[in-house]
């Protein structure tokens, strides 16, 4: 029997070898799952903590709300074939930085640079890239100031370092990129209009 997917018989039960394989693969992306999930928590509280203290502090919440997102398996895998790089996890994890990300909404400029100098200032914070898109606009208009950090995060049986994404927005500049993002990539314009 031809057991390439497409003469498949749907409702053939895998063999006990098919099944292990598929049980270890399904277990990994649980795991990744799991530890990036754990990496955006760690994210999360940090600024949510921030965000308190200065509440009390300053009488000002500097952070207006915060987002955090999931790549999906096929954005995971669009990246890695446009980088022509082989697709499983362990390449993911070096090479797509984006897998785990945070989006901070501010209310002013000054806000975004306050914010991420106080969550760069913690000594398990560290940082891995970044990208200023305030200071240096994207052609479309896009700004936000991006940042790559390395994260722990604490395992049963083991401390881990996970890449975050976190990029920090005023609200006007995440409703414009919200705005561009669904105009370019949802309804197919050309970049130039």
């Amino acid at each position: 029997m031809d057991n390439h997917p497409n003469n498949a018989n749907p409702t053939r039960l895998p063999s006990a070898e098919e099944a292990a394989v598929l049980r270890e693969r399904f277990r990994e992306f649980l795991t990744v799952q799991q530890q990036y999930r754990a990496a955006i928590r760690e994210v999360t509280t940090k600024l949510e903590i921030l965000n308190d203290e200065f509440q009390v502090l300053h009488n000002h919440n500097p952070i207006h709300h915060i987002e955090s997102r999931l790549k999906s398996v096929e954005s995971m895998i669009a990246k890695l074939r446009a980088k022509e790089l082989p697709i499983n996890f362990d390449t993911a994890r070096k090479h797509v930085m984006d897998i785990a990300g945070v989006r901070v909404v501010c209310r002013y400029i000054d806000d975004i640079y306050h914010v991420a100098s106080l969550l760069l200032a913690q000594n398990d914070v560290e940082l891995l890239l970044k990208k200023d898109y305030i200071q240096s606009p994207k052609p479309n208009g896009y700004r936000s100031l991006h940042l790559i950090v390395g994260i722990p995060i604490y395992l049963h049986d083991q401390k881990k370092i996970m890449n975050v994404e976190v990029q920090l927005r005023t609200m006007s500049m995440d409703w414009w990129a919200s705005l561009e993002h669904k105009i370019r990539y949802k309804k197919d314009i050309p970049e130039e209009i």
